[in-house]
């Protein structure tokens, strides 16, 4: 199959299919020397930041497989809204060379308790930042958009004794 075919056979399915569907968390947290601050973590293949996400899984919420994925991808743990903070699309590459559109729906997990240990530790890199920093290593532009609105949707839940702190 040439180039151009399979180019062509990715746009009719693009066009034809609805997007895929993921749930991602935004993790969080709030320390004394820097405030809130998100995690990010490099994907598997392409080393690029990202946030914990994941496909469906049977019987499982939206939060709940975000809280899934947050464990198993950043050995993290905490509780998920239940209510989504926004969306990202994206084009997932997949194994065959196929693309598929797939738009991940985000909940924000505040972080309790990091791992020492957890399933796909060997092959991330992890690293929290300011929602700021956040929206500027990730590439696609609406989860930079959902990292920014969240830094201003956070002043109302900043612990009282973070707020005089590194804004």
């Amino acid at each position: 199959m040439s180039l151009l075919d399979r180019i062509t056979a990715n746009l009719i399915l693009m066009l034809q299919r609805p997007p895929r569907q993921q749930y991602a968390a935004l993790c969080y947290r709030f320390t004394p020397s820097s405030g809130l601050q998100v995690l990010l973590l490099t994907s598997r293949e392409t080393r690029r930041w990202i946030i914990p996400k994941g496909w469906p899984m049977k019987h499982k919420k939206g939060h709940a497989v975000a809280e899934r994925e947050a464990y198993e991808e950043a050995g993290v743990r905490g509780k998920a809204e239940k209510d989504p903070i926004g969306y990202f699309g994206y084009m997932k590459k997949r194994k065959s060379g196929l693309t598929v559109p797939v738009m991940v729906r985000v909940y924000p997990l505040r972080v309790d308790e990091m791992l020492e240990d957890f399933p796909e530790k060997e092959s991330r890199t992890l690293e929290w930042v300011s929602c700021t920093e956040a929206a500027l290593r990730v590439q696609e532009p609406e989860l930079r958009s959902l990292f920014l609105n969240f830094s201003r949707r956070a002043e109302a839940i900043v612990p009282e004794k973070f707020r005089a702190v590194g804004r």
